[in-house]
This record gives C-alpha cells, structure tokens and sequence, in this order.
C-alpha cells in the first residue's frame, strides 16, 4: 500500500464512548486485522485494546503455581476466585496435558520435579504468590523419627514441594491431602508437617474441609493447610470460609443428563452448564452382562447386599460396603474414586461417565479432559472439588488484599 494511501474496509460502526485518533503503522494494522474478530478496523482496534486491558489485569492478580497439579481442580478454583495461575508441574502426561490446555499457563512441567533446578525455580516462577498442590506426606512417623525423615521416599515429594516455598518464599501455600494424614500414628504426621512449615517462617492451620459444605455435590473429606508467611501477621481462619452455600445432590448435578427431556434449573446447573453443543467427556459404558444384572437388583443407596446369592460366583459376607453402590439422586454423591467401580449411576446399570463424575466434582462442562478414558477417570478422581477449593481461595484473596492494603 502506498504511503499515505486510503485504507479500504476501514467503514466504522457506531460505538457509545470517546472518539481517539492515533496513528498506528501499517505493520500493526495488519497484524489487528488477521487476529482480531470485527465487522470493522474499529471494531478489531477496539478488541485488541480490550485484550490488552485484561491481560494486565491478570498480571495485577495474585501468581499461583501448582505442584502436583493434576487435571487442575486446585488451579480451577483459585483461578474462578481471581488469582493467575501461572504454572503447573505433574508427573502423568495425560493429566499433564488436561492441565496445560485448561490453563495454557507460561510454565508447565511434565516430569520427575526433582529434575527442576533452584536455578530454573528461580528464573520461571520468580514473584509467585501462592503455592498449592497436593504432595505425598504419608512418610512420617513416630517409629521412624531417629531417621532423616526427607529421605523417606514416601517423604522426598514433600519436600520437593518445600523447596520450592523455600526458594519463592511465597505469600502462602496450601496443602492437599487425604483426611487419615491428621490421624495417622496419633497424628504425628500432622505435627511434624506443622512444625517444619512453621520453621519455613510460616503461620499454619490445617482443617478436613467436607466439599458438600462448600456447593459440591458429593460428600468428599479432605485436610487442607493453608500456610500464611509470618510477616503477614495472620493465619487462616477456616471458620471464615463461606459455607452458605445450598446443598446438592445428585439429581441437581446430573438430572439433565438423565432426563434431556425435562426442564431441570439450579443454581450448580447455571454455574456447571458454560458451554453450548454437545457434552464433552460423555462416552457411556455398560460392564459386561453379568455385572448388569446383579446391579438391576440394587436400588439407589443400596449395594452388594441387594444382589441375590445366586448371582454372586462365591459365597461372602465381608464385602466392602462401597461394592456394587448406586447413587440416590437425593442425596450428594459418594466420594468420587479414581476406579469408578465402586459406585454406579443411579438409574441405568453403569458407571458415571467421565463428564457425570465431574459435575459430581464440580468442574464446570468446558473443561475437558485428555487421555484415555481410564486416565480421565483417574485425573477426575484425584482432583480436588474446584468448589471447595475456590472457597479457600476466596479466604485467602481477602487476607492477601487487606494485607497489601494496610
């Protein structure tokens, strides 16, 4: 185009606000015209301004890296409370890869983490805010105290994670982990996870949170830490999380999906339900004939105990009292396992699907998951609830803030 030539397709639409006139060159023209979506040059200027804007915002925001990510149940809801997710580290490749689509954050880790230099901590993660994650802890124990506890290899992935708080000296952490970690050896385990995370410099609270508390549909138990850097001068207060959320249930959660035909709306639907067409995820699979048949016995709540004898090719009575368990639509589901043969749908005789157990996870239906459907079903069955976990998120954004604040 000549210098100073006339620019075709540059016609404008009226839009309400202040009119600017600046000289772009037209490199920069181009460039707004091939990426960004409008009718007109105006309209495509006025998209790119906007996309700018909010990407400063989320560089304003809290950072967030997730160790031991997963799919991102943790990195979800810290993200749906207004914090930047800026990195994720996961050893699984499948789950790896739902993480990095879902987030497309500027570091993402796919490997053994003790292969992530201080250097490399340094250089990609500088200014983090947040660390979160759930690391193996299961390793401590009054039998074994005389022994260098992070070389336990139960332990080495714990300390994984606190070399990291060590070198990032982050505002806070939190902490994910099973419930018998507060129990185990009359709770030695939490004592030692106490102390040590205090010696970091920080202020620590550990609670078991229950997801349904916090608008999940499923009964799921996990214990939570949350560490507050002591120059903050607080610690978080698990009493201040809003619990005022409705109960869910099963039906709430999945009612559509059983019945398309009928008009179900809820609360958790309007949240869950962020994207038109076709579920992903959504593959349903019947168990073999003989499965099929003892589960048409068993009526929602029930299990094992409801198949007749017959049925069964050996003879017990010690059967794990999650065999063979359907869903009632009136209650919130079960705690979500990573098997899903241990709990089944509760009117047809099969398994949930992938996209089923993830609204009982509250995932939202735009996230997909990648991998093999075993491998959806693992990530789905180890995340953490993002519901619960953006009401933790939330508790920490205000202290954050008031903190920055003062």
């Amino acid at each position: 185009m000549p210098k100073g030539g006339k620019r075709e397709g540059s016609g404008r639409k009226m839009i309400s606000g202040k009119d600017v006139k600046v000289k772009l060159s037209y490199e920069i023209i181009d460039e707004i015209e091939n990426t960004y979506k409008g009718e007109t040059l105006a309209e495509k200027i006025r998209s790119s301004i906007i996309e700018g804007l909010n990407k400063n915002k989320d560089n304003n925001s809290y950072k967030v890296v997730d160790l031991f990510c997963g799919a991102g149940g943790l990195s979800l809801g810290f993200k749906l409370a207004g914090f930047n997710i800026v990195g994720g580290v996961e050893w699984d490749k499948a789950a790896m890869e739902t993480h990095s689509k879902n987030f497309k954050t500027k570091f993402e880790y796919c490997g053994d983490i003790k292969n992530i230099s201080d250097d490399k901590i340094k250089e990609e993660l500088n200014g983090v805010d947040v660390i979160i994650g759930g690391p193996p802890c299961q390793g401590f124990s009054s039998a074994n105290r005389y022994e260098k506890e992070a070389d336990d290899p139960r332990n080495k992935l714990f300390f994984e994670y606190l070399r990291f708080v060590k070198i990032l000296k982050p505002k806070a952490f939190v902490i994910e982990n099973v419930r018998q970690i507060l129990t185990k050896d009359n709770g030695y385990a939490k004592e030692r996870i106490l102390e040590i995370t205090e010696e970091l410099g920080y202020n620590v609270n550990v609670r078991v949170l229950l997801a349904s508390d916090y608008g999940v549909p499923q009964d799921r138990r996990r214990a939570i830490f949350v560490g507050i850097r002591k120059d903050i001068g607080t610690i978080f207060d698990f009493d201040s999380m809003d619990t005022s959320h409705q109960k869910y249930n099963v039906y709430d959660a999945i009612g559509d999906i059983c019945y398309p035909d009928k008009h179900i709306t809820n609360p958790f639907l309007d949240y869950v339900k962020d994207r038109e067409g076709s579920l992903l995820n959504h593959n349903p699979k019947f168990p073999n004939q003989k499965v099929q048949e003892r589960m048409a016995y068993v009526p929602q709540g029930g299990n094992w105990q409801d198949v007749p004898e017959h049925l069964w090719d050996t003879k017990r009575n010690n059967r794990h009292s999650s065999a063979y368990r359907r869903l009632s639509f009136d209650k919130p589901s079960i705690t979500i396992d990573t098997g899903h043969m241990n709990y089944f749908h509760p009117i047809e005789n099969r398994t949930p699907t992938v996209r089923e157990s993830a609204r009982l996870q509250s995932f939202p239906d735009s996230f997909e998951f990648y991998g093999n459907q075993s491998q959806q079903l693992r990530q789905v069955g180890n995340a953490v609830p993002p519901l619960m976990a953006k009401a933790i998120a939330k508790t920490l954004l205000k202290i954050l803030e008031e903190a920055d604040n003062e």
